[in-house]
């Protein structure tokens, strides 16, 4: 589940955002405690930590996503335009220090291993699947061409954090939730169930509004 290794990594907690690995996440950076801490990152591996902040508790997660520094601009005030790239998650060991930005030790999380992989695959393609019909239906429902996004991920685990990562709505609560699960099926599962429940409600509201397109057709 976890690999051995700790390394140490300067944390950015952002209110609400919580990054998948393989998400992309451009940053604007301009407190000073953040610019010194680009520097520093940006002088040996490019890496830190990104941590959801609970504006509501006022309190930070234990568990993250390193994110690599992909591309950065430094205009002359001192404020940097950044892109990051999710890699790792991590758990928060000890917070080391505070300033001038905040380090931790951190270890490294991964998935369970699972042996059943024909069911992975099957709950797999079930999600697809669901995904699809939220996407055709809400297309219906707001009469705009969606369709589905040409970089949904074959693999299940790659699947489930894409999945995560792109949910509707003030719901980092519930994406720190799927973030911090070590099992691709649980992920996945809690995925599904999220997804067949906005399929139910927008094929009855879809249903519903044919239903009214029918009547005013017959009515005229």
């Amino acid at each position: 589940m976890t690999d051995l290794s700790v390394r140490e990594l300067p944390l950015f907690p952002l209110p609400d955002v919580v990054l998948f690995p393989q998400e992309v996440l451009p940053l604007h950076i301009f407190e000073s405690r953040y610019r010194m801490m680009l520097q520093s990152v940006l002088e040996s591996d490019r890496r830190f930590g990104v941590l959801r902040w609970d504006p509501q508790t006022k309190t930070m997660a234990n568990v993250g996503c390193c994110a690599e520094i992909l591309q950065h601009q430094t205009s002359k005030d001192g404020r940097s335009n950044i892109v990051t790239l999710g890699q790792q998650r991590f758990r928060v060991l000890d917070v080391i220090r505070d300033a001038p930005f905040r380090t931790a030790m951190v270890s490294w999380i991964e998935d369970d291993q699972m042996d059943n992989h024909s069911q992975l695959e099957e709950l797999s393609i079930s999600v697809s699947k669901a995904l699809h019909d939220v996407v055709m239906l809400t297309g219906k429902l707001t009469d705009s061409d969606i369709t589905m996004p040409d970089d949904l991920p074959d693999l299940p685990r790659e699947l489930s954090f894409w999945i995560g990562a792109h949910l509707g709505g003030p719901v980092a609560k519930e994406q720190q939730a799927l973030l911090e699960l070590t099992s691709t099926s649980h992920r996945l599962q809690r995925e599904y169930e999220m997804l067949d429940h906005t399929r139910r409600q927008l094929a009855a509201r879809t249903a519903l509004k044919e239903s009214l397109t029918n009547v005013d057709q017959a009515n005229n």
